[in-house]
């Protein structure tokens, strides 16, 4: 069985849960504050996690950090439903976008989560945000999710995200109507709801 190392408010780790909740497989969470742990428990840590991030994905003697390769591993070890697309433009327009996300989203949703970060830093994080979430909201077309009517890998990556801008502080703009609508799509799937944590339910009101 796999066992996934999990901040609890942490969104990078709600999208492992997310996809691991859509694949419908046996798994077990085991929640890490790493605000609060012991430096014997830290050491321990950057045993399997190098650069000292949640989520850890271990599995027999694999040990997986980075949420991107965790989560296409899951994605590829149980097939089904498939949440990266089946043909190679499609995978690659997937992983394209993810490599923006970790650019450009990334570091200001970090910023946000760092409970030492000064306000100055935090509300140059937001106007980032703000500006690359309606970068998205301007190429989400027809269909119910970003890239198809079929949930895939980016809402998996997205929706925790989406969850925390009140929580941020963040409200978007009018131009922006499109991402909030596909937002409280993402809120209403199973997957998502399966996937949140106490302390993630009490980030919106």
């Amino acid at each position: 069985m796999m066992t996934l190392f999990s901040g609890p408010t942490c969104p990078f780790s709600q999208s492992s849960r997310i996809v691991l909740h859509e694949k419908g497989c046996e798994f077990c969470i085991e929640s890490l504050d790493l605000e609060g742990i012991s430096p014997e428990h830290q050491a321990q840590f950057e045993a399997i996690s190098p650069y000292r991030e949640l989520p850890v994905l271990i599995e027999r003697d694999l040990i997986l950090y980075n949420v991107f390769v965790i989560n296409e591993y899951i994605d590829e070890r149980f097939p089904h439903p498939q949440l990266m697309p089946a043909d190679p433009v499609g995978r690659g327009r997937t992983r394209l976008f993810l490599n923006i996300f970790e650019r450009d989203l990334f570091p200001h949703v970090r910023v946000l989560e760092n409970t030492q970060s000064t306000e100055a830093q935090r509300e140059t994080a937001r106007r980032s945000l703000i500006y690359y979430l309606n970068f998205i909201a301007q190429r989400i077309g027809p269909t119910k999710f970003i890239m198809s009517d079929d949930f895939q890998m980016l809402d998996a990556v997205l929706a925790p995200i989406l969850w925390r801008l009140q929580h941020y502080g963040i409200t978007l703009p009018n131009e922006s109507s499109k991402l909030s609508i596909y937002a409280e799509r993402l809120f209403t799937r199973q997957s998502f709801i399966d996937s949140m944590t106490a302390q993630e339910r009490s980030m919106r009101k």
